[in-house]
């Protein structure tokens, strides 16, 4: 028979890449919680993970006991609320990472309104300059743009354009540009985060209904300021020191105040949409769905197109 510790561990393993990762999350130490993983497979007669290049992999038995375990936790830590009869039935702790300014400006407020809607809540907000890189343990993370060579999955929140801009005056000089490649004669901010190469642009242009008319065009700018904050590198733009690749969800006001003005408005680049990710897809907590469905809302119309 499982016990109530045995349910925490496989809830953590759950929501982990690694045992090290589900160590942490129970304050315990990797070797005492592959003793007790094993011993639970010994009561059970399964196999319930295996060990992976990139740390543990459920197998199907596995994933089936995780959720079941879910489940009966989810009750376990909502009996407080419902025997009390208050109307906030989702309790515990979720964790979520960000990046900074989409975080402070938008996943914040969304934060502090899920937790008016949820008062037993608790929640914890991490933002960082790589959401990614301290994913380790959280519940959900929301990311700007695709992510590639990653495990965890995705699910869309809203569409976030890329968009090439600058201020009036500067925009003024680079109106009669025809091609991307005539950028490398004018400074380019960098905003340099995740180990990308944020210098080399991909370019595209479409008709109106949206189909390619030629193929994309790959152009390296030169950069002689950069930043891992975007705020500092937008604001760089907005006093005129050089061209930008910016979100949408960050610039769109200020194109609409004419702080910034677009550069080469026929040809686009490539999408960064707005996406939360969660460990796996099956096996979701109460919590985990709620912020799902709180994000999904808040982002229905994107606030940044209404």
């Amino acid at each position: 028979m499982l016990q109530l510790e045995d349910m925490q561990l496989l809830r953590a393993l759950g929501v982990s890449q690694s045992l090290a990762a589900a160590a942490r999350l129970l304050d315990l130490t990797p070797p005492a919680v592959t003793v007790r993983l094993q011993r639970i497979e010994e009561r059970m007669a399964l196999r319930l993970a295996t060990r992976a290049a990139r740390g543990i992999s459920l197998t199907d038995e596995g994933q089936r006991l995780v959720q079941e375990a879910i489940d009966i936790l989810e009750r376990i830590e909502s009996i407080p609320s419902r025997v009390s009869g208050e109307s906030s039935g989702v309790s515990g702790h979720l964790r979520v990472v960000a990046p900074f300014g989409f975080g402070r400006e938008y996943i914040g407020p969304l934060v502090r309104d899920l937790h008016r809607s949820h008062p037993n809540l608790a929640i914890s907000l991490i933002l960082v300059e790589s959401p990614l890189a301290a994913a380790s343990g959280a519940d959900a993370v929301v990311s700007i743009g695709h992510v590639k060579g990653s495990s965890w999955v995705g699910h869309f929140l809203a569409p976030n354009n890329r968009i090439l801009c600058a201020s009036p005056a500067l925009a003024r000089s680079l109106s009669k540009l025809k091609h991307p490649s005539e950028l490398t004669r004018y400074d380019y901010l960098t905003l340099r985060e995740n180990d990308e190469d944020v210098t080399r642009l991909r370019f595209t242009q479409h008709d109106a209904a949206g189909k390619r008319l030629s193929k994309a065009v790959t152009v390296r700018l030169n950069s002689a300021l950069s930043s891992n904050d975007g705020t500092v590198v937008r604001d760089w733009a907005v006093n005129g020191l050089g061209v930008v690749a910016r979100s949408e969800w960050d610039c769109a006001r200020l194109i609409a105040e004419g702080k910034l003005v677009k550069v080469l408005p026929a040809w686009h680049l490539e999408p960064a949409p707005v996406m939360a990710l969660t460990p796996t897809r099956q096996g979701l907590t109460i919590r985990q769905r709620v912020f799902l469905e709180a994000a999904k809302q808040a982002f229905s119309p994107a606030p940044w197109r209404s």
